[in-house]
């Protein structure tokens, strides 16, 4: 007897039948309503109870009484001997939101070689829910069959949709606009209240200007080993305002560039830094660093009488909105103070030795600040950086520990 196995045979294809058909495409009657097309996204199979027997299940159309809106539909489908039914219609719920495509149905008549296709009522596919109870038409909310949403519920189910299915460009684009608009939302109000409470507990860095009057620079540790040390990031750029900071982070993640009407020479010259390092916690902390010099120095010219005009459009996270209008504007006058402004461009300062690696090129951030090339080594002196000059370049260095020059104090006249 022979034990070995029959090698299994292969299904055979069936071979694919031609037929060449004629296209009838039928368009919108008004005295006939076209096909409706469901779905029962429960799981619900009305066709498994035919095969058991079972009566075929009751189906009704609804139209709105009102003849303002004769496209507005409601399909009701009830199986036999059952309390549920199963109901959906084409002006509330999932139709309701943007449709970004139509519908249409085919039927193939293969004795008389033809295809029908016929659109699809309103274009919109009906969901089916199931519902208990007898009284269908009336169970939807009174402003869902009138059909009457808010502004707000319709820019949700828009926004919903973008995120699903837009580009990455549309996507960070979104994104970026909630977060300007967080200060209208009750709930992202509850949380930047919170946030703001949470950066209220560190009062050395909110108020720094209480322990470094003299100075008028930002928090430092004058007996740091390190540069990085010497200006602690965490007392410039407060825990709660990091979220808040992440737009060129969003902009490169959609593969947009910076543009130079919306960010200072600095960062634009600098923005490649980002692609170039592989550490994502480093790329992170820059991308924020070159937003908050981007934000400080849009409020200064905001509030500075020759910059005002280039940025009039910015729009500053409420958090840190409210961080610079304590620390550096006064409420005698719009316009900033010079001992303000000083202070300003020493917050700066500081970031643009961080985004360098303590050696940095003053000449973009003099042009971003509108400072002489004089002005401003003078102000990163101040910091207590040291000037090189290398290829015809002059960098500033910032040493360790920090030694600052001698403050002179002016001679009343």
């Amino acid at each position: 007897m022979d034990n070995t196995e029959a090698s299994p045979t292969k299904p055979k294809k069936r071979p694919r039948e031609k037929l060449n058909a004629t296209i009838h495409v039928l368009h919108d009657n008004p005295d006939k309503t076209p096909p409706l097309v469901g779905y029962f996204p429960s799981g619900f199979d009305p066709s498994s109870r035919l095969r058991g027997g079972s009566a075929e299940p009751g189906v009704r159309v609804y139209r709105h009484s009102n003849r303002k809106w004769p496209n507005r539909l409601q399909l009701v489908v009830r199986p036999p001997e059952s309390n549920v039914a199963f109901v959906g219609s084409s002006f509330s719920g999932e139709p309701n939101a943007s449709q970004s495509c139509t519908y249409a149905l085919g039927v193939l008549d293969k004795e008389s070689q033809t295809l029908k296709i016929v659109p699809v009522a309103c274009n919109k596919m009906f969901r089916l829910e199931p519902r208990v109870g007898s009284d269908f038409a009336d169970e939807e909310h009174p402003e869902l069959v009138r059909g009457e949403l808010s502004a707000k519920e319709k820019a949700d189910k828009v926004r919903e949709l973008n995120l699903l299915f837009g580009t990455k460009r549309s996507v960070t684009q979104d994104k970026k606009m909630q977060s300007l608009r967080q200060e209208d939302d009750p709930n992202s109000q509850k949380d930047l209240d919170r946030k703001i409470k949470e950066v209220a507990i560190n009062k050395e860095a909110l108020e720094s200007t209480g322990s470094h009057t003299a100075r008028n620079i930002p928090p430092y540790n004058s007996s740091a080993t390190t540069p990085k040390d010497a200006y602690p990031i965490e007392k410039i750029i407060l825990k709660g305002e990091w979220d808040y900071i992440r737009d060129i982070l969003q902009l490169l993640e959609a593969g947009e560039k910076v543009s130079p009407d919306a960010y200072p020479t600095f960062v634009c010259n600098r923005i490649h830094k980002m692609g170039e390092t592989q550490d994502e916690m480093e790329k992170e902390t820059l991308g924020c660093i070159f937003s908050y010099i981007n934000h400080l120095i849009k409020f200064k010219d905001q509030h500075s009488a020759d910059g005002a005009s280039s940025a009039k459009n910015h729009r500053t996270p409420s958090i840190l909105r409210q961080k610079f209008s304590t620390m550096f504007s006064t409420a005698e006058s719009k316009w900033l103070p010079s001992e303000k402004i000083d202070l300003l461009i020493s917050y700066v300062l500081v970031l643009t030795l961080f985004a360098d690696d303590f050696r940095t090129d003053p000449t973009d951030i003099a042009k971003d600040l509108r400072m002489s090339s004089v002005t401003i080594r003078q102000h990163f002196e101040h910091l207590g950086c040291k000037f090189k000059r290398e290829k015809n370049v002059l960098y500033a260095n910032l040493p360790v520990p920090l030694k600052f020059p001698e403050l002179r104090k002016r001679r009343r006249r």
